[in-house]
């Protein structure tokens, strides 16, 4: 039986990279399967660690301002993440403090609009309605960046963070987490990728809930992931199927894009359809990856789906090993800390 106790570890709370370094000068900690021990690099050494013909996965989802700020009549203020739009044009969104809140209450915001309190689906959650309808325009003038609660900001979040927690290729809005692995790049580092032969190729997962949820139960089997959504284009599917078909290495820029090509080939029976899903896959060790050649990514939580995953990838005793290692020689961990590369 595989524990949550199974994937701790200790870190000291200085270890948590409150600010991200400057984008392409982080540290990088290389593990490669096929060789005992890591190695100490930088990212701009990555395209040194790839190879003519891979093909290099990136996410390029987009952050959305999804933390938002309400209050009632009466002064008690409530925050809301947002986590994803519904069919009807409401949405579903963590509240807090829940267990104050009453259906069918309105609460004001910032301009002047209400969000109504429709009904609670647990675990924090509820369907919640703008009044007049939220759009991106809007919520980019309400809204903060959902940085996550180990990054501490007491005056509120800087300016800067809007575009720190983005990557540089981001395009298709609606995520409400980064997906950091991809926060290291500029665009000479990706130029300088291409020029080492890589073909690059882009996937959109909305990093969501099932991302970020911590592990509360005793039995890893125990947890269940929340479902996020993920697009592959025609052209990003017929890249990764032509890697497959010749046996070249894909590179997953970060666990989103490992989720979403997994999942693709899980429900594609080894083949990636260009089109919409969803994906709940929990990826734990003693998964057989269908797609996945290497892996660059952060380093996560103790206890997370995210350190599961990357143990299922690079085994749980070497992955606590190079996290150990990482610790004692200074690296910068989460999502603006440094990076970790898997071969």
């Amino acid at each position: 039986m595989v524990r949550t106790d199974d994937f701790d570890f200790d870190l000291p709370e200085e270890r948590i990279a409150q600010q991200p370094a400057p984008r392409g000068t982080s540290r990088l900690l290389v593990l490669d399967r096929s060789r005992p021990g890591v190695e100490h690099r930088s990212i701009a050494d990555l395209p040194a660690q790839l190879t003519a013909g891979d093909l290099l996965l990136l996410n390029d989802t987009r952050v959305i301002p999804a933390r938002l700020h309400a209050r009632r009549r009466t002064g008690r203020r409530f925050e809301l993440l947002l986590l994803r739009p519904l069919d009807d044009g409401s949405w579903e969104s963590l509240l807090r403090p829940g267990a104050r809140a009453r259906p069918g209450e309105r609460l004001d915001l910032a301009d002047g609009g209400e969000v109504e309190l429709v009904v609670p689906r647990g675990e924090g959650r509820w369907q919640i309605r703008f009044h007049p309808k939220l759009t991106l325009d809007r919520l980019e003038a309400i809204g903060e960046t959902p940085l996550p609660p180990y990054i501490r900001r007491p005056a509120g979040v800087r300016p800067s963070d809007r575009g720190d927690y983005q990557t540089v290729y981001a395009s298709a809005p609606g995520a409400v987490a980064a997906p950091t692995a991809g926060l290291h790049f500029t665009r000479e580092l990706l130029d300088a990728v291409s020029a080492r032969g890589v073909e690059l190729a882009f996937l959109t997962l909305h990093v969501g809930l099932g991302t970020f949820r911590p592990v509360t139960v005793e039995k890893v089997a125990d947890h269940r992931m929340h479902n996020e959504w993920y697009r592959f284009s025609a052209e990003t599917a017929k890249a990764v199927n032509a890697a497959l078909d010749h046996g070249r290495r894909i590179v997953c820029v970060g666990t989103t894009s490992v989720r979403a090509l997994e999942g693709a080939l899980t429900g594609g029976n080894g083949r990636v359809e260009p089109g919409d899903g969803w994906t709940d896959l929990f990826i734990t060790p003693g998964y057989e990856f269908r797609g996945v050649g290497a892996l660059l990514t952060n380093f996560h939580l103790p206890r997370s789906t995210l350190l599961m995953l990357v143990s299922a990838l690079a085994g749980r005793d070497r992955v606590l090993a190079a996290y150990a290692e990482a610790v004692a020689t200074g690296y910068r961990f989460f999502s603006y800390g440094d990076a970790m590369l898997i071969l």
